[in-house]
């Protein structure tokens, strides 16, 4: 076990990038084989708006890079965290720091980027998408995804967990971010039995419909637990989805450069 994880903290660069690829490629090849709606629009045209913002998320994590480096020799330093309050198998550390992980860096954030108004306008550019795919898991503004790592920071100094779990956690999001966000048929039996723990992407397709409630539900990343306790969790046919936000305009879901100023320009309403 300590191997497996060894090797998430030794993962060059480019096997990160190869394993975000990866994912996305196979989606993109799924949904072009079992597509759940047939979308009209022009892909890579679609496409291209969303790897813009995926872009400034990478340089984001190149930024973070040493500010997380320096956390966890601090944590480990300073032994900061739940997990130096007991000694628990080392499988059994790595899924309470997964579920730390999920708990605060995923639905917490998620949840008050919908609650709280000058987050709300950050995260209206993921929601404004018209045309939800694989590529709008990467749909996320500078804003947005500092105020995530800001949060991943927070997780594992409550958590205290070392570099190998936080590593082999962002691995295993950018699974389910980009499997549920996939324009893909998912049989339901097999969607209603993993949805049992686990986010799927009918139960996240709920999340991307324009207008509430249904926008304010099924917040989790991974795990769907975190939805069942709060009552935030959604289950209907997702076909019955309307992908964007009501307060915009559909047309202005590829306009790069109104979706950078959409935060700043107080002319949008939020409902708040």
């Amino acid at each position: 076990m300590e191997k497996f994880l060894l090797f998430f903290e030794g993962m060059a660069t480019w096997q990160k990038l190869a394993w975000v690829i990866g994912v996305m490629g196979l989606c993109w090849i799924a949904e072009g084989s079992i597509p759940l709606v047939a979308h009209r629009y022009k892909k890579w045209r679609h496409a291209a708006t969303n790897f813009v913002f995926l872009g400034t998320t990478l340089l984001i994590n190149v930024l973070f890079g040493l500010l997380t480096v320096g956390a966890f020799a601090l944590i480990s330093r300073e032994e900061i965290g739940l997990l130096f309050l007991v000694d628990l198998p080392i499988w059994v550390e790595l899924l309470i720091s997964l579920m730390v992980f999920d708990f605060v860096a995923q639905f917490g954030v998620h949840y008050l980027l919908h609650k709280v108004s000058w987050m709300w306008r950050f995260h209206m550019v993921h929601h404004s998408d018209t045309k939800v795919d694989v590529t709008s898991g990467t749909r996320h503004h500078p804003g947005d995804y500092m105020l995530r790592e800001v949060f991943a920071l927070a997780a594992a100094f409550i958590a205290g967990a070392p570099l190998a779990f936080y590593l082999f956690y962002r691995i295993v999001t950018v699974f389910f971010t980009y499997t549920t966000h996939a324009n893909i048929t998912v049989p339901s039996w097999v969607d209603r039995t993993l949805g049992l723990l686990f986010i799927t992407p009918n139960m996240h397709k709920f999340h991307h419909h324009w207008e509430r409630p249904w926008t304010d539900s099924n917040f989790g990343n991974i795990f769907s637990i975190w939805d069942r306790l709060f009552g935030t969790l959604v289950v209907d046919d997702p076909k019955k989805v309307k992908y964007g936000l009501d307060v915009l305009e559909d047309s202005t879901s590829d306009n790069i450069a109104y979706q950078f100023k959409i935060p700043f320009d107080k002319r949008i309403k939020t409902d708040y």
